[in-house]
This record gives C-alpha cells, structure tokens and sequence, in this order.
C-alpha cells in the first residue's frame, strides 16, 4: 500500500484577519503552509514563523502560478479566503473582477494543476434571505439565485460561490463555507466589528441600532475552515455561524467585560435607515465615507438566524460563547495598546 503523500496548503488572503488564524493553527499542527499576501500588506508580519509567503492579487495570473507551482510529491489543498469586503450595497466593478473574477482564476488553477481539495470561502450574506426561521444551506440545481441576494459584495460571494459549485459538479474536489460576522482577537487590520467594539469602549458611540448580529469567533471560524479541508464532501456548503445577539445584548457584555459604559441609546430601524440614507448622500457629494450606511443597517435588521447543524455534524464545527470571546479580544487590545 503506498504511503498518503504530505499536505502543501495554499491559503490566499493570508494576511487577513481569518486567513492569518488559519494559517497559524495550520503550522501548529505542523502543516507545511504557502501564503498568498497583497503586496504591501504589513499584517504579513504577523504571520507565523514557517509560512512561506508569496506576493501577489488574483487578477495576476503569473503570480497565482508561481503561487499553485508545488512539488509533485505533494497533495495541494487550496483555501480560498481573499476577498474585498465591503459594507457599500452599490455596484462595484472592482469587487467583482476581484470577488468573482478572482475565484474564477483560482478554480481554473485548480483545475489545470489537478489540485486534491478546494475549499472556498463565501459568505452567509451570500445565501438568499428567508425572512422566518433558521435559514440553512442551498440546495437544487442553481445554489444560488442571484436576484435574492442584496449588496454588491454578497451578490459577488454568491455568483463566486457558484462558480465553485459549477466546478464541483464537474469532477474538482470542492466544497463552500459560509461564515458569518467575525469577531475575536488578533484583528491588526482593525475590521468593521472590532472598531464597534472599540468604539463602544471608548464611549465614541452615543447610540446603537435595534438590531442583531451573527458573530462568530475568527479561531472557531479557522477550525471550521480547516476541518471543511478535512472533512468537507465535494459540492456541498457549509454555514458557520452562531447564535444570533442583538447588539444591545452585544454592547452589555462588552461593558461587563471592559468595565465601560454600555451604549444607552438604540435607533429604531426605520429611523437608523432614513438616517443612514441621508448619511450617504452627504459623503457621495463630498466624496467622504458615510458614517453609517443603509447596507449596514439592513444586516442589522435582516433575519440573522443562520443553522450550522450541518457543519456540526459533519465537520466537528463548534463555536465558544460571545462573551468568551469579547474577553479574549478586549485583553488582546490593552495589550496592543488600542485601547487603555
């Protein structure tokens, strides 16, 4: 019997903060790891001694090359983490040649260098809205309607994550998480949820939004991704979520932990929506970023019960307590000076 040949795991957007958890827990259980960074990302400084760093986008064909260019004596496991997010619904053209046309690359990749297991990663956004109950996995014959899905960037992880479905169905070993909202330690980048976190600890949020969150620790997010690598059935998806939290319950716990203030105030949605519309106008005129968008308010007052049964069962997907996690990132912050 021959001996299973030895892993080479390609994780691109590795720098990220998602990316960077995954490729630390990857080389502390000794994997051998390639990292595909951004030219210029100073967060590739934070990535774990033993990963081997590449430079490069995913519209540069020459650089995902050299990228995919392993050893013969190794199975090569792609994860797919980079993307541009952003919380903007309008049309962009660059997210979806990056997005859309990105993954389009990296599947043609996959495919020419008879690559042993693709696993992308997508988004809950990109799964149409069921306005009651858990909304799961979907299912038949086109996964993804695009007309339901809302928001430039969830339209382009739905229309990247069919593309990924359409290769599976054609013989590439492949299968889709759908993470939800990320929180956690280790953020350098300081993402969208982090500085809300900040935000209320330093007392620089008069009011929320009555609304809620799926958030999601980024080291359980990370585990989950791996074991799709693991574990994952070709063509199948997988949502990695968590108990949803109205950001009331969310601004408590982060004052319980840090010892702030709690945000007193809450907007109803209908207010935080005029408010957010008018608030976009404004920066569109004066070519600023609004401070809150309608988009933003939407994820906020959208169904955001999403069932990870299907990763539990069939991946060991497991998620720690949010106030596990608030702790953990708000002693991360003190000790990185961000916060006093």
């Amino acid at each position: 019997m021959s001996k299973a040949k030895e892993k080479y795991y390609l994780v691109t957007g590795a720098a990220g903060f998602l990316g960077s958890n995954i490729v630390r827990q990857l080389v502390e259980r000794g994997e051998k790891v390639r990292a595909y960074v951004l030219p210029g990302d100073k967060s590739a400084e934070y990535l774990p001694e033993g990963t081997e760093i590449m430079y490069g986008d995913l519209l540069d064909m020459e650089a995902l090359k050299r990228f995919f260019d392993v050893p013969e004596e190794y199975d090569t496991v792609v994860l797919h983490i980079a993307s541009i997010v952003t919380v903007n619904p309008d049309y962009s053209q660059k997210v979806m040649d990056v997005n859309v046309g990105g993954t389009e690359n990296i599947v043609s990749l996959c495919k020419e260098r008879n690559v042993s297991k693709l696993v992308y990663c997508s988004s809950t956004g990109a799964i149409p809205e069921e306005k009651d109950g858990a909304i799961r996995e979907c299912e038949g014959e086109i996964p993804i309607d695009p007309d339901r899905i809302r928001g430039c960037y969830s339209l382009s992880k739905a229309l990247a994550t069919n593309i990924v479905l359409k290769a599976a169905k054609e013989g590439l070993d492949a299968c889709v998480v759908h993470p939800s909202g990320i929180l956690g330690p280790e953020d350098y980048a300081m993402g969208e949820t982090t500085k809300t976190l900040v935000d209320i600890i330093n007392g620089q949020m008069p009011a929320g939004i009555n609304g809620s969150f799926n958030l999601c620790d980024v080291r359980d997010l990370a585990d989950g991704v791996i074991s799709a690598a693991d574990k994952g059935q070709s063509g199948e998806c997988y949502i990695l979520g968590n108990e949803p939290v109205t950001f009331k319950e969310f601004s408590k716990l982060v004052s319980e932990e840090s010892g702030c203030k709690p945000v007193k105030f809450f907007l109803p949605i209908g207010l935080a929506n005029l408010m957010a519309g008018y608030m976009e106008k404004r920066a569109k005129k004066k070519g600023e970023k609004p401070l809150m968008t309608t988009f933003s308010v939407y994820n906020l007052a959208r169904n955001n019960n999403f069932d990870s049964e299907k990763a539990r069962n069939d991946l060991g997907y497991k998620t720690r307590s949010y106030r596990e996690t608030i702790r953990d990132e708000i002693k991360w912050l003190k000790e990185c000076g961000k916060i006093a």
